[in-house]
């Protein structure tokens, strides 16, 4: 299997693949190497909707799992349906945290998410993507370098200190033209919040519309210093 200092020559020949800036040549190399040790996380937003179809034209039995935090907008569950229905092939998975919100509560007071957003991150959406790479060797995301300040250092292959595992982002290179020029031309399902000021979706009481165009994050934890739900704190 490669090595971590390998990866950095093996990543040079990634773009040579034009048509997609390198994300299939990525996403074959990757199931290649893991297959059934690599998972896709997916939030479902226009890049999962992207990332899944390229997916699927890659390995169509691929594992996909959705962290439900049981928080979720209505529109996001819609597209999750989509998907299942335009790809019933993918073993689309949707992992809940060990706690209930109603348990949540009891724990840890009302509305943890106002309280201490990231202590509701962790018990909604990392401790349950951990459970999911225990066992496995790498995983999927849709990160992009366009995203955030906090994403611009994002590479094809990634150590992941915090999951203890390999993150691959085959997006780093697609811009947010990209991203819809390619939903558009080939009709995928996306979430319909993305038509009304919603960029970045996450769980509907942390989401707002973007702030400004310029910052496509902007309406994620408004109002707070966090950036980022912890997921990908570390590369």
């Amino acid at each position: 299997m490669l090595t971590y200092e390998t990866w950095e020559d093996k990543t040079q020949d990634f773009d040579s693949e034009n048509s997609t800036k390198g994300a299939l040549n990525v996403l074959k190399w990757a199931y290649e190497t893991y297959n059934e040790e690599l998972v896709y996380a997916c939030s479902f937003g226009i890049e999962g909707s992207v990332l899944v179809d390229l997916v699927h034209q890659v390995k169509p039995d691929a594992q996909i799992v959705f962290l439900d935090t049981h928080l979720h907008f209505q529109e996001t569950y819609e597209v999750i349906e989509a998907a299942k229905k335009r790809y019933p092939s993918l073993r689309i998975k949707l992992k809940s945290p060990a706690l209930s919100l109603e348990e949540q509560a009891n724990k840890h007071g009302d509305e943890l998410w106002k309280v201490n957003p990231n202590h509701c991150c962790a018990i909604r959406k990392v401790i349950p993507l951990e459970e999911e790479l225990n066992g496995v060797t790498a995983w999927l995301s849709g990160l992009r370098r366009e995203q955030s300040p906090t994403r611009q250092n994002t590479q094809f292959i990634n150590r992941d200190v915090r999951f203890k595992s390999i993150k691959i982002c085959p997006l780093i290179h697609w811009t947010w033209k990209d991203i819809w020029r390619y939903a558009h031309k080939n009709d995928l399902p996306y979430n319909k919040l993305h038509d009304n000021g919603y960029p970045s979706i996450g769980c509907e009481p942390c989401t707002q519309t973007a702030k400004t165009a310029d910052d496509l994050r902007s309406g994620r934890w408004s109002g707070t210093e966090k950036l980022e739900c912890g997921l990908h704190q570390s590369q």
